[in-house]
Parts: structure tokens; sequence; C-alpha cells
């Protein structure tokens, strides 16, 4: 529980700090959105699957979210976080191919890290199963 919680923060203070890098503004449904992928892109990359697999599922994870997030601010909250509306491609001005494509990359990079810190923090070295009779 404690590590869902961790990977929450970090993941909703990482998309916070990659919109304000990208468009200089944020608004705090993003925190939760970001907490959310960074839990959903830890799964994936606990999954036996290549990495461009679990990047593009990621970035489809993500799009989907922005659809939701973006229906509830808009319906709701009425405001606009944002509008890709003049996108080529662009589904309700929520999502399109270029930020879904920007996606595939953030969470191919995400899942790849994610991989490696498991297997560096996780070696047989640091985390070994004990049996009922070691304790």
């Amino acid at each position: 529980m404690l590590e869902q919680i961790s990977l929450f923060i970090l993941g909703g203070s990482g998309y916070l700090a990659v919109e304000l890098a990208w468009r200089g503004t944020s608004h705090w449904t993003m925190f939760l959105a970001g907490g959310i992928c960074l839990c959903l892109l830890h799964r994936l990359a606990a999954r036996q699957i290549s990495l461009p697999a679990a990047a593009g599922a990621g970035a489809a994870g993500v799009s989907g979210l922005e659809v939701c997030i973006g229906l509830f601010c808009r319906e709701l909250l009425h405001i606009r976080v944002w509008d890709y509306s003049a996108e080529w491609g662009n589904v309700a001005g929520l999502i399109c191919p270029r930020y879904t494509f920007y996606w595939f990359l953030l969470c191919g990079w995400v899942v790849f890290v994610l991989r490696l810190a498991q297997r560096v923090f996780c070696s047989p070295v640091y985390c070994t199963r004990r049996t009922a009779a070691e304790y």
C-alpha cells in the first residue's frame, strides 16, 4: 500500500512538472492523472511484454485517461484544462495523434526506468525470499 501511495505522489508530481515545463501551467486534476498513470505504468512494467508494446499500452491508457479527465473538467468543473482542437486528428479537442505519440515516447522511457530499477534494487542480493522457517 505504501508503495502505491508513493508511486501515486511521484506520478502526480512528475505529471505536474511535465505540464509546467511544457505549457507553463497546470491544474490539480493533472496531479490525479499523473498518479493514476504511474501506478498503471508500474503494473505494465511488471508484465512480460516488449517495451514498444508496453509503451503503446501506456500511451493508449494515458490518452484514455486524458479523455475522461478532460470531459470531467469540461462537464462538471466547466473549465478547459487543455485544448487540442487545432491539432490534426483530434478527438473533441481532448486527445490527438501528436500528443499520443509523445506519450508513447514518455511511457516507453518510464517503463524502461521502472524495469531497470526493479532489476537493480530487487536483485537476488537485495530481494531474497525467506521461507517461514527462516523467520
